[in-house]
C-alpha cells in the first residue's frame, strides 16, 4: 500500500501530460506506459480492475500519437486513459455489474458515456469494480492507501484505480452516495453533476442515478464530464451539463454555509478538527462562513435534510423493487445475501410511503432552493470520517449492511439532485477524507471553479 501524503502533486494529470504531448516532448503511448506499469505494480494488491484490454488500449493510444502528429485531434483529453465502471455498458468488454448472475454478458451498444469518450479519441482501457448492482455487496477493491480499509462504493474501482494513480480519471456512478464517498476515502477529485446532466441511457431505473468523474485533478474532473455531454447530453428531458468545455477558471467563494447533518454527532474527533481547521483556513482568506445558529433559513434546511439517509433509502428501495424482483427471477441462487435483505426491504416499502418520501424529498429541495440567496455554496465532509476498516463478511454472515461506508453525508447532494465535488484537502490518522461543496441546480461549473480555487491556494489539513 501507500503511504498518504496530501501535499504530493499527481504525476498522472492528463490536463498537464497534453501540453507535453502539443509540444512533442511527450506522446499519449508514453504515457498509456506509464499507467501499465503502474498498473502492474498495484493491481496484485489493490484488485480495482474486472477487465483489462491493453492491445485495444496501445492500438487507440498509437491513433492518438499519430493524431497529435499530424494537428488533428479529437478533443482535449484524446490520449486519455479512462476507467469504466462495471456497471456502465461497454460493448468490446463485459458488463458484470459485480453481480454472478452477469457473468461474461457483453451488451450490444456502449453506453453513451462510454460511446462519447471513444468519438473524444479517449483511450477505453478496462472495466473497474462496482459492488453488485452498485449496492451494497462489495467485490475485491482494497483501499490504495491501508488494504485494511474499505475503498467506499459502489464505484470502489474507479475511486481506487485514480487514487492509486493507475489512470488520470475514471467513470463513476451515484444514487446516494456511490461517487462522492469512495473518492474521500480514495483521495480523488470526483463531480456528481446535477440530475440528469450527463445521459446515462438505460439503467436501473433509479429516480437520482447520475453518471460522474473520479480523476486526478480538477481540471481532468471537468474537461472529461464536459466532453461527454458536448457529445450526447444529458438524460432525456433533462438539458444536460452547463459550462465551459474547457476547465472553468479558479474562482474564490465569498460565503459558504456549513452543512452538519445529525451525522455530525457521530464524526469522530480528528475529522471534526480537521474540518474546522479547514473552516479556519477559508476564514483566513476572507470567506465567510455561516452556520445553522446563524440563519433560521440554514435551520430550516438542516430540519428538511435530517432524514435525509431514511428517505433516500425508502425511495430508492422502492425504485429497484421492480428490477431486483425480474432480475432474481431470472436468476435464482446468483445474488448475495446483503442483496436478498434488500429486496426484503424493498418489499416492505408501500406506494403510499414511497408518495410520501417524494414529497419530503421534492420539500427539501424547496429549502436549498431559498439557500441561494444566502452563500455561494454549501460545504461539508466527503464522507463521514475516512475509509473505516472492513474485514470482510464471516461465512454465510452478511449483517453488516455498510461495508463499503457510510453516506450520511452523501445522500443530500443525490436526493437534492444538486452538484456535489469533492477535494482532497484532510488527512486524518494517514488517510484521505474529502471536502464537499454542494451548489444549486446547474450550477456544476460554479462549484468546480471553487473547488479549482480551493486546490490552488489553500492547503491541506493534517491530524495524526
Amino acid at each position: 500500500m501507500f503511504e498518504y501524503d496530501p501535499f504530493a502533486s499527481s504525476e498522472m494529470r492528463f490536463f498537464a501530460a497534453r501540453r507535453r504531448f502539443l509540444e512533442g516532448a511527450d506522446t499519449p503511448a508514453a504515457y498509456l506506459d506509464r499507467c501499465l506499469r503502474r498498473i502492474e505494480e498495484c493491481e496484485p494488491r489493490i484488485r480495482a480492475w474486472v477487465t483489462l484490454d491493453l492491445a485495444q488500449a496501445r492500438e487507440a493510444a498509437a491513433a492518438s500519437l499519430q493524431r497529435y502528429r499530424e494537428g488533428r485531434t479529437l478533443s482535449a483529453i484524446d490520449g486519455m486513459p479512462i476507467g469504466i465502471k462495471d456497471l456502465i455498458d461497454t460493448c468490446d468488454m463485459p458488463t458484470e455489474m459485480g453481480c454472478v448472475a452477469y457473468a461474461g454478458h457483453v451488451p450490444e451498444h456502449d453506453a453513451p458515456a462510454v460511446w462519447a469518450l471513444r468519438q473524444a479519441g479517449a483511450i477505453i482501457l478496462g472495466k473497474t469494480v462496482t459492488a453488485e448492482l452498485g449496492m451494497n455487496e462489495p467485490g475485491p477493491t482494497v483501499n490504495p492507501f491501508n488494504a485494511l480499509h474499505t475503498p467506499g462504493g459502489s464505484s470502489s474501482g474507479s475511486a481506487a484505480a485514480v487514487g492509486a494513480r493507475m489512470v488520470p480519471a475514471a467513470l463513476g456512478t451515484q444514487v446516494g452516495g456511490s461517487i462522492i464517498r469512495p473518492s474521500s476515502y480514495c483521495a480523488n477529485y470526483a463531480l456528481k453533476p446535477t440530475l440528469g446532466a450527463l445521459n446515462r441511457g438505460p439503467g436501473l431505473g433509479l429516480s437520482q442515478e447520475v453518471h460522474g468523474v473520479h480523476a486526478g485533478c480538477p481540471e481532468d474532473m471537468w474537461q472529461v464530464a464536459a466532453e461527454i455531454a458536448s457529445r450526447v447530453g444529458g438524460d432525456p428531458g433533462f438539458p444536460g451539463l452547463y459550462g465551459p468545455l474547457a476547465p472553468p477558471s479558479p474562482r474564490k467563494p465569498g460565503r459558504l454555509i456549513v452543512m452538519e447533518t445529525p451525522a455530525w454527532q457521530r464524526l469522530d474527533l480528528g475529522s471534526k478538527a480537521a474540518f474546522e481547521g479547514f473552516l479556519r483556513q477559508c476564514i483566513g482568506q476572507g470567506i465567510e462562513v455561516l452556520r445553522r445558529s446563524d440563519s433560521e433559513l440554514v435551520e430550516s434546511f438542516e430540519q428538511a435534510v435530517k432524514d435525509m439517509k431514511v428517505i433516500t433509502d425508502d425511495i430508492n428501495s422502492y425504485e429497484l423493487f421492480l428490477a431486483l424482483r425480474i432480475r432474481h427471477g431470472g436468476h435464482p441462487g446468483k445474488f448475495s445475501a446483503r442483496l436478498m435483505n434488500r429486496m426484503k426491504k424493498a418489499d416492505a416499502v408501500t406506494h403510499d410511503r414511497y408518495r410520501l418520501r417524494l414529497q419530503q424529498r421534492e420539500d427539501a429541495r424547496r429549502r436549498f432552493v431559498g439557500l441561494a440567496p444566502l452563500a455561494d455554496a454549501v460545504i461539508t465532509l466527503s464522507s463521514l470520517g475516512p475509509a473505516p476498516v472492513w474485514r470482510r463478511d464471516r461465512k454465510d454472515d452478511a449483517s453488516d449492511p455498510t461495508p463499503t461506508g457510510d453516506s450520511s453525508f452523501n445522500v443530500q447532494a443525490s436526493a437534492l439532485g444538486v452538484p456535489a465535488v469533492t477535494i482532497p484537502m484532510l488527512a486524518v490518522g494517514g488517510l484521505p477524507l474529502g471536502i464537499q461543496l454542494m451548489g444549486q441546480s446547474h450550477e456544476d461549473a460554479r462549484i468546480c471553479s471553487f473547488a479549482s480555487w480551493i486546490s490552488h491556494h489553500l492547503r491541506p489539513v493534517v491530524v495524526d
